[in-house]
């Protein structure tokens, strides 16, 4: 088989998908070129290091198990700072060019620079079946509890769910590593990092989100390498479990039992880390439902991106789980139809929008409302737009804004509900 450093060179002489999954299936049964693809594509092997210098020496070659034996110092946090560094630098001079250009410096950056991916790699060994796969990163993800309500039942926790950046960090000899929800690795928030890297948390997966005054400033800075400025970023954690449990893939202790645990550690936090406030609510019964609307108009007014709803005896799975609900906030306004507006494209010939105006809790409200038509809607109520004038509908929307002009209000997001004072699928 060839040495890795020249597969890379040839994954990098064409971008086709078919030609880089045949070269990769061509030279996947090598044990070396398996053991790089996972030091570099697997996200929670991390070196401790940011810079990797190019190559600049006359290096006669360095074997594989130098190397690997090498890093591993690097992984296991045997090798830190000026120690790892002068070991790279080591490392480097023995290395011939194309060795360290191709192979050992794009696994030491975790960088490949040819178009292969962990699901390339894994597919490639599944499709030839050998027992060889890239792990994958994965965390809990939620699905929209609007469409799950049977699911909202007995105690849970609710949490005011944040508008940030999510971030699960890790730590691990003592040295706290962030990610994003797919694994990339967050180089930019160093005062985080350094919160999170201490002994008593070692071995322990926290999750989260990170938070900004300016989100936009946050959105374009998050993913830089150098120069960010997120000074004011805090993480406000919601959740954690230890390290083994998440890479299983499942946590041992329910939901409540890990935000006791979570809350329990919160005692060696600084200001840089925060909590998500939560209150368990039984939805099973009215003092729990009206404790809900309280809470979920609250998320409106606080401008929270919604609420967060978690069985209380649910576990943590690094999965899109039902054991995770979303639940955005909403507002509806009652306002009178003005004039029907024809459709274009595929709506020609159909209603395109109704164009609404009225005054709704003390605010007086003029735009269009297109979304949550259905075809047959669309169809049907231009065929009585003469009718519609006139009548008030029920809209809902994602928060109230102001108009360009600033003369009256609007909605983001308006969606059409239904006609006021009719029962859903009563014929007009």
């Amino acid at each position: 088989m060839a040495d890795p450093w020249n597969i890379i060179k040839e994954l990098e002489s064409d971008n086709s998908r078919l030609f880089k999954e045949a070269i990769v299936e061509k030279n996947l049964q090598s044990i070396v070129f398996q053991e790089g693809l996972s030091m570099c594509l697997d996200p929670l092997v991390t070196f401790g290091v940011k810079q990797v210098p190019e190559h600049n020496s006359h290096g006669k070659g360095l074997d594989w198990n130098t190397f690997k034996e090498s890093v591993n110092l690097m992984i296991n946090r045997e090798k830190t700072g000026h120690a790892a560094r002068d070991l790279i630098i080591e490392l480097m001079e023995k290395s011939t060019e194309i060795q360290w250009s191709n192979w050992y410096r794009r696994i030491l950056i975790k960088d490949l620079r040819c178009g292969v991916s962990q699901k390339t790699v894994n597919n490639v060994a599944k499709k030839i079946d050998i027992d060889f796969r890239v792990p994958v990163f994965s965390c809990m993800l939620a699905h929209d509890g609007a469409k799950h309500p049977k699911k909202i039942k007995g105690d849970c926790l609710v949490e005011y769910k944040y508008d940030g950046v999510r971030v699960i960090a890790i730590v691990k000899n003592g040295k706290a590593t962030l990610y994003s929800r797919n694994g990339k690795i967050f180089n930019n928030f160093p005062h985080i990092e350094s919160s999170l890297s201490k002994k008593q948390f070692n071995n322990l997966v926290f999750d989260g989100e990170v938070m900004s005054d300016d989100f936009q400033a946050l959105m374009k800075q998050v993913y830089r390498k150098s120069g960010a400025e997120t000074d004011d970023a805090y993480l406000a954690l919601f959740d954690m479990l230890p390290l083994k449990e998440f890479n299983v893939g499942k946590s041992k202790l329910n939901s409540l039992d890990r935000r006791n645990e979570l809350n329990n550690l919160s005692i060696d936090f600084d200001n840089v880390i925060k909590l998500v406030n939560f209150e368990v609510i039984n939805f099973d019964d009215d003092e729990g439902q009206n404790q809900f609307a309280v809470m979920n108009k609250e998320a409106l007014e606080k401008g929270f991106e919604g609420l967060m709803i978690k069985p209380c005896d649910n576990f943590y799975e690094c999965k899109r789980s039902h054991a995770w609900l979303k639940i955005k906030p909403f507002i509806e306004v009652t306002l009178k139809i003005i004039n029907i507006q024809e459709g274009t494209g595929k709506h020609e010939g159909k209603l395109g929008a109704f164009q609404v105006e009225g005054e709704d809790d003390g605010k007086f409200f003029s735009l269009s409302v297109g979304s949550g038509l259905t075809d047959d809607d669309r169809e049907k109520f231009w065929s009585l737009k003469d009718k519609l004038i006139g009548r008030l509908i029920e809209i809902r929307a994602d928060a109230i804004t102001k108009s360009i002009e600033g003369e009256f209000y609007s909605l983001r997001f308006p969606r059409f509900k239904n006609f006021r004072g009719f029962e859903k699928d009563e014929k007009i």
